[in-house]
């Protein structure tokens, strides 16, 4: 099935499951060749997701300049060290896991006069392979939530992953989770939570952003 037929198929499955407000649905292009990527502006997608920073801006630089309309989301783990590759070039970055992390971004954000929106990543299911923030640090950092966000730098949502076990009860307990901290600690945030593997319990629980890649363009090569 063709790029274009995956995700409206994806579309309507999650306009179905909540046609009051559907999330949107990112299409994570990393790992996938700029070809694809083609066939999917053809499409008519419009918001792109990238693991490697250096790698989204190789592969969407050329498209930016000639004019061609995108939105592209770092999806991966914000890093001290790279955020100076951003380049003027992402709109959004999903994976801002701790507060040294975030005030190293907004610093570079205010230096450059470049406007991104940001996630902070949670790390709800405990394990050492996911960063993100613990329980007790997003709440103490969202308690002061006013303090977050700069002229160039503004707070979007909180993120969060299910367990690397895709265990869908676990999947739903960590999505809910999510769902109540922004309730409780801040109720205007966006949520992205939700892969190809368990995107339908995220439309379920209440996710705004989901980051789809294999479901949309096959399994990488």
């Amino acid at each position: 099935m063709a790029i274009k037929e995956n995700y409206e198929k994806i579309k309507s499955e999650v306009e179905a499951l909540r046609p009051d407000h559907p999330p949107r649905i990112i299409s994570v292009s990393k790992y996938q060749p700029l070809e694809k990527v083609e066939e999917a502006l053809a499409a008519g997608i419009v918001h792109f997701g990238e693991n490697r920073i250096v790698e989204g801006f190789e592969k969407f630089h050329g498209i930016g300049r000639a004019s061609i309309d995108f939105v592209l989301h770092h999806i991966g783990p914000v890093q001290t060290g790279t955020i100076r590759k951003y380049n003027g070039l992402y709109s959004y970055a999903h994976g801002v896991g701790s507060a040294s992390v975030l005030d190293e971004l907004k610093k570079r954000l205010d230096k450059d006069r470049w406007k991104m929106k940001v996630f902070l990543q949670v790390n709800l299911t405990d394990e050492d392979s996911k960063s993100g923030f613990s329980r007790e640090e997003i709440k103490s950092l969202l308690r002061r939530a006013s303090s977050i966000s700069t002229e160039y730098c503004t707070l979007e949502g909180l993120m969060t992953m299910g367990p690397s076990s895709g265990d869908p009860v676990l999947t739903r307990k960590v999505f809910k989770e999510l769902h109540s901290l922004r309730m409780e600690y801040a109720p205007n945030a966006k949520l992205s939570m939700g892969m190809s593997g368990d995107y339908r319990i995220a439309v379920e629980e209440g996710s705004d952003y989901l980051r789809i890649g294999t479901s949309i363009f096959g399994e990488r090569k």
